[in-house]
């Protein structure tokens, strides 16, 4: 039976975390004095500003202020600087998120800060104790993503992860896809499972527009890929390292596209906008509401969250053998004929459960609490990346 903790604004989380968020860059080192005081709080750091004129800020405050009201978070403490940082204050209890703020202007620098914020911390932890209850699997949202890509991870872990998706889908819940930049190849295969033509013209613009305005700059992003990593892994071309990565959403239907830690507004399958780096795609997966993330990876990786567990799955046994203390399952027995793809994907079904209902991951025990939020400009209003 999956378990989880009821909010107020409707939504579910499967873990209890008072969030100290810093609204900008610097009241990194205030959230941070503040978490390691109340140890049942836990800080992220981020590298914005909130400069005026910056291009990203909606991009940026919609991340931050999902990440903050992911059913996993049951309070926010926002470490403001001045009343610039108002707005995201507002975002996020127009999400129904309860949020307490405390300004660094009206306290005698960071120190200080962090003392009086330490105190509201742990008001917000007493006021947040909760107990679990049973949860339905319907409102249960899984990011599907994967790292370090080999020649085994479309054979074993993503086949594997897949079935365990389609599982989750058929009993109400939702998945969602991201990577974008390695679906580029395996985009009419997954055009092609949208409920409507139109989700299906979506699908096909999301992924061209991306190969598109890597072309703008003069780049072949199809002779670029695969990396040197997944070479070495084993892959060869980037059809194949694309299809290889489809293969985590199974073969349910494409309900829709989401942009960057945006919400589904439904059940289902959906596929999100994210980059292919592990960590902003991760922050983008749990900023749309996933409160649990399930990650394959062929040449490893410890990443997590500072919010939401993180199943890791090796696609072969070496990997996992020596990597056995960051992750949490290996399907490398799919291709040495020790276990079935069908039985691998029902030990992934049930390590994604027994995660939601308060088992921790590897990157949960070592403390992996990695932040970083997806930007496509630098250096101002006029730069774009």
């Amino acid at each position: 039976m999956l378990t989880g903790y009821r909010r107020a604004n409707g939504r579910w989380g499967v873990r209890n975390h008072v969030l100290v968020l810093p609204a900008r860059a610097a009241a990194n080192r205030a959230a941070e004095l503040i978490a390691q005081a109340v140890p049942d709080a836990v800080a992220i750091s981020h590298e914005w500003e909130n400069s005026p004129g910056d291009p990203d800020s909606p991009l940026v405050r919609r991340t931050l202020s999902g990440f903050a009201a992911n059913g996993n978070v049951a309070a926010v403490l926002l470490v403001a600087v001045d009343s610039r940082d108002d707005e995201l204050a507002h975002q996020i209890a127009a999400r129904g998120q309860l949020v307490r703020t405390l300004s660094m202007n009206k306290h005698r620098g960071t120190i200080a800060a962090a003392e009086a914020g330490s105190e509201a911390a742990k008001r917000l932890v007493e006021d947040c104790v909760a107990r679990r209850e049973p949860m339905p699997l319907s409102a249960l949202v899984l990011g599907l993503e994967c790292g370090g890509s080999d020649g085994w991870s479309g054979i074993t872990a993503n086949p594997a992860l897949g079935i365990a998706s389609d599982r989750l889908v058929a009993a109400g819940a939702t998945t969602i896809l991201g990577e974008v930049p390695e679906l580029v190849g395996a985009e009419r295969f997954l055009a092609a499972r949208a409920v409507t033509p139109e989700v299906g013209r979506r699908i096909l613009g999301l992924i061209g527009d991306f190969e598109r305005s890597v072309e703008a700059l003069g780049v072949d992003i199809r002779g670029a890929q695969p990396t040197p990593g997944n070479i070495a892994g084993g892959l060869t071309t980037i059809e194949e390292k694309s299809l290889g990565a489809a293969r985590k959403a199974g073969t349910a239907a494409v309900q829709g596209t989401l942009g960057y830690a945006e919400a589904p507004d439904g059940r289902g399958l959906y596929i999100m906008d994210t980059p292919g780096h592990d960590i902003e795609q991760m922050v983008g997966f749990v900023a749309g509401g996933c409160q649990v993330v399930a990650f394959t990876t062929g040449r490893g990786t410890p990443t997590g969250s500072p919010v939401a567990p993180c199943v890791k799955i090796a696609t072969n046994s070496h990997i996992f053998e020596r990597m056995a203390g960051d992750i949490d399952i290996d399907a490398g027995g799919v291709a040495t004929g020790t276990s079935s793809l069908q039985s691998a994907g029902d030990a992934i079904y049930e390590a994604i459960i027994a995660s939601a209902c308060g088992q921790l991951t590897r990157s949960e025990l070592h403390g992996h609490r990695e932040f970083a939020i997806r930007r496509t400009h630098y250096g101002g209003a006029g730069s774009k990346r």
